[in-house]
């Protein structure tokens, strides 16, 4: 055994690209993204977004979210448009298309439950309320002062 493997922040990097690389085989034939599936995820669960929620919501700035909409958008899968209200909104919306790809994609939550091992749903729920302490608790970590070069 590495001595990484002895090592939670590797083990924690370990497990999010291997369940992300399952995401990525599940999600090809539709040719979406983990983060454009979570986009979806979030609109079908919790209805339109202003898009600065979304970002949000995924730790995205603007930079990576604008694309990943766009791209999403062209599929045919959202659409974009301006708060009338407040032109400076941007609502993100389900097309009909995005809609129906819920019912294409339904199998996928139960795929990825069953590849993580995990043997119930209160396993599953104790490993998440972990993941969130975690979370929450490295983002509270200020960043280290870097040593003046002389």
């Amino acid at each position: 055994m590495a001595i990484v493997d002895d090592m939670v922040c590797f083990s924690l990097y370990s497990a999010s690209r291997a369940t992300t690389r399952a995401y990525t085989e599940l999600l090809a034939p539709w040719q979406l993204t983990y983060t454009q599936y979570l986009v979806l995820v979030s609109l079908w669960t919790e209805g339109d977004k202003p898009v600065r929620e979304i970002g949000e919501m995924l730790q995205l700035d603007s930079g990576t979210l604008s694309p990943l909409l766009r791209r999403l958008e062209q599929k045919g899968f959202i659409e974009r448009r301006r708060n009338g209200q407040d032109s400076r909104v941007v609502n993100v919306s389900l097309t009909p298309a995005g809609t129906s790809l819920r019912k294409d994609l339904a199998h996928i939550p139960a795929q990825i439950a069953c590849g993580t091992g995990l043997p119930d749903m209160q396993s599953a729920k104790a490993l998440l309320a972990t993941l969130h302490r975690i979370t929450t608790s490295m983002q509270e970590i200020p960043a280290a002062e870097q040593p003046s070069r002389k």
